[in-house]
């Protein structure tokens, strides 16, 4: 389903922080996450889910850090993105899995979070397409992103935060690498829009180099 044509994108700000909390809302999107699954270590991570995540992300919003966008429909943010350049993720950077295939600048998607009343409106769609021409008003060249490949079916939203490959497909986003069975890099080229439809036009000589 393609999204609304009254969809408006907004970076997250101070003055944007009461939308944000609203569409995170008590829980923090995910059992008390607020987006800072892959910016912490695990420990400290996991010893902030809830009050303390909220106030660091707070502490990030309020510094002037590029963290993301929301999405609004009417008055009221339906989703969020986030966007950034790799560096800002502190976790992603020391991941084996997800470490880095070469030494190009990119921006990183790491999550995609929708209010449950609005899923399977085409909105992650629309903000994956979005970060790309944010990331693009900052000067990258390159963004990429870590879609959760389905084994069966759908996913659940649990596990679905990063994005499935179809969303990227369908945003223009290529296939670079397979790190794990689960787990897919994905690149668009600033400037540049992939093949829609059809096998995927990543060479396997691409492939087997960046692993």
């Amino acid at each position: 389903m393609s999204p609304s044509p009254a969809l408006r994108f907004h970076p997250l700000t101070p003055a944007r922080w009461d939308d944000f909390t609203d569409l995170f809302g008590e829980r923090g999107a995910c059992a008390g996450c607020w987006c800072m699954w892959w910016r912490l270590k695990r420990a400290d991570f996991e010893k902030g889910q809830g009050a303390l995540n909220r106030r660091r992300m707070k502490k990030l919003v309020d510094s002037g850090e590029r963290t993301g966008i929301l999405v609004y429909r009417g008055k009221k943010a339906v989703g969020w993105c986030s966007v950034a350049p790799r560096e800002k993720y502190d976790t992603l950077e020391r991941s084996r899995v997800l470490r880095r295939i070469d030494d190009e600048a990119v921006w990183s998607i790491v999550c995609l979070f929708i209010d449950k009343k609005h899923r399977g409106e085409g909105i992650a769609v629309a903000l994956i397409e979005e970060a790309v021409r944010y990331a693009a008003r900052k000067k990258a060249r390159m963004v990429e992103a870590y879609p959760t490949v389905p084994r069966k079916g759908k996913l659940p939203a649990i596990s679905s935060f990063m994005g499935t490959p179809e969303m990227f497909r369908r945003a223009g986003f290529s296939e670079v690498a397979r790190p794990s069975e689960a787990r897919m890099i994905v690149r668009r080229r600033i400037g540049s829009v992939a093949p829609q439809g059809g096998p995927n036009r990543t060479s396997p000589e691409r492939r087997r180099r960046v692993r």
